[in-house]
């Protein structure tokens, strides 16, 4: 009888032995931000390229996901004409918004000086996508410092038109 039990006993210490153990690090899934300098080189390319074009009236939809005041995160349709903000609406109601809500976003020389500014800042990351043919920014996406909660900003920029 005490066999059989032995037996067992050394199967299941063997098996024990035999199981791989992990000590290998975890993989890394996110990726690491582009360089400040790529980074920089990007935006003075877009920068550049946007201001080439001399597009001073155009209409985009605007939409900002942060922890703010709800209306401020409403996506919203920005008018610009000769350079200057003419109409911010709310997208779905059509209802002029508060303007002081969009100071900060209401052109697109604003939105590259968020980009700027950041630059500036040495976010802790930083993620910009352009629309490769007028190189205004589509996507924003700023997180100024990793160790505090609540100072991300994620903006969305589509549906430019040029308009008359």
């Amino acid at each position: 009888m005490r066999l059989p039990i032995a037996i067992s006993a050394i199967l299941v210490a063997s098996l024990g032995l035999s199981t791989p153990v992990i000590s290998q690090p975890p993989i890394q899934v996110a990726q690491k931000p582009a360089s400040n300098s790529f980074a920089s080189e990007q935006f003075k390319i877009n920068q550049r390229l946007w201001r080439q074009k001399k597009i001073s009236n155009y209409r985009y939809e605007f939409t900002r996901s942060c922890f703010c005041f709800p209306k401020s995160t409403e996506p919203v349709i920005i008018e610009v004409r000769n350079g200057v903000t003419t109409s911010i609406t709310y997208k779905d109601s059509k209802n002029p918004v508060d303007k002081a809500l969009f100071e900060k976003y209401n052109t697109i020389p604003k939105l590259f000086n968020i980009i700027r500014n950041a630059l500036i800042q040495k976010a802790d990351n930083l993620t910009v996508q352009y629309n490769p043919t007028l190189g205004y920014p589509t996507q924003i996406n700023v997180d100024y410092d990793k160790q505090r909660t609540d100072d991300e900003i994620f903006i969305t920029i589509s549906n430019l038109q040029q308009i008359e």
